[in-house]
């Protein structure tokens, strides 16, 4: 019985010794790359401020509404626009962040998408449905038998708009703006965190609010179909 209680004691001594250097190592490794990752994601930022705004000299750093803002001034003091770092959590798979910038009048300049975990081939084609469409390649037929099948055209572009004055949700909800096909929930989560984008922007610059934040979010629509 004495040597059963001796190898128990054993056990518990190394396996013991076995999670203290485990939780030692994963410490480590903790530390050797927060720090790479969070470099990685300020400079994702950087990038993405540079590219969602009109030239610009230098930045200055704002916030409103509990928002990162960065506003952005010609060499001679001249108010460009600002960037806005603002999320939505209504996304079909969870959180959603954006850049979106804004000119000096509100209009949106462009936008970036920091993250997001929507669904591949459908949610995530926000990352460039909400700008303008580019001009539809020709089919082989329509090459070969020279004619053009004509699609309507979609009203998905935000580029341009102004929150205050256009109605920033989607068709289906009264809005002016088209979903992505089969990717409502998407589609709206985005428009939602553009339009929380926009209430900062006027929060830090004096301007209108936008008056459409009631476009419904929804989160679940049974069977992983969010249309």
């Amino acid at each position: 019985m004495a040597k059963l209680e001796s190898s128990l004691k054993n056990m518990l001594l190394s396996l013991t010794a076995i999670a203290l250097i485990a939780a030692g190592l994963m410490a480590s490794l903790y530390r050797v790359t927060s720090e790479p990752i969070q470099k990685s994601k300020e400079q994702k930022s950087v990038d993405a401020i540079k590219a969602v705004l009109p030239a610009f000299d230098k930045i200055e750093n704002d916030t409103a509404n509990g928002l990162n803002i960065f506003k952005a001034y010609k060499a001679d003091g001249q108010f460009v626009g600002a960037a806005v770092e603002s999320l939505s959590k209504n996304g079909f798979g969870g959180e959603i962040k954006v850049m979106v910038g804004f000119d000096a009048q509100g209009c949106i300049t462009e936008y970036s998408v920091l993250e997001q975990k929507e669904t591949p081939g459908l949610g995530t084609k926000m990352v460039t449905w909400f700008r303008p469409q580019t001009e539809k390649k020709k089919s082989l037929l329509e090459t070969i038998f020279h004619y053009e099948v004509k699609t309507p055209e979609k009203q998905s572009s935000i580029i341009g708009k102004n929150p205050a004055v256009n109605k920033m949700t989607v068709s289906k909800d009264g809005g002016e703006i088209d979903a992505i096909t089969a990717s409502t929930i998407s589609s709206r989560a985005f428009l939602e965190s553009v339009r929380t984008a926009y209430n900062a922007y006027a929060a830090a610059n004096n301007q209108k609010p936008t008056d459409a934040n009631s476009g419904a979010t929804q989160t679940t629509e049974g069977n992983n179909n969010e249309q």
